[in-house]
């Protein structure tokens, strides 16, 4: 599978996507920027400012993209299924703080 395959569903875009993220320091990177845009996004909730949407935004990604282009050494797929790589950044996430996944 390559970037550029469709995907019929979620279900079958994840096992590309995890493929992707094989290096733990990505992996960890991800789960960092995950973690700082949820305490940004709480922090908006609590001041109503709407710079912190743009750091869950820049914190979210930069992370995610910082391990992909120094660890990982491949394209986020981000640029590619857009959608799908937001939802598996979270499930990716999710398995990580449930000990799922190493990280």
């Amino acid at each position: 599978m390559t970037s550029a395959t469709r995907f019929a569903s979620f279900s079958e875009f994840y096992p590309f996507y995890l493929s992707q993220h094989q290096n733990r320091l990505c992996r960890r990177a991800h789960f960092i920027g995950s973690s700082s845009a949820l305490a940004a996004l709480v922090q908006f909730g609590v001041s109503l400012d709407a710079a912190w949407l743009l750091f869950a935004l820049l914190s979210g990604y930069g992370a995610a993209w910082v391990g992909h282009f120094f660890f990982e050494k491949n394209r986020p797929a981000t640029f590619s299924h857009p959608l799908y790589s937001f939802m598996g950044d979270w499930v990716m996430y999710w398995q990580m703080l449930t000990a799922k996944l190493s990280w």
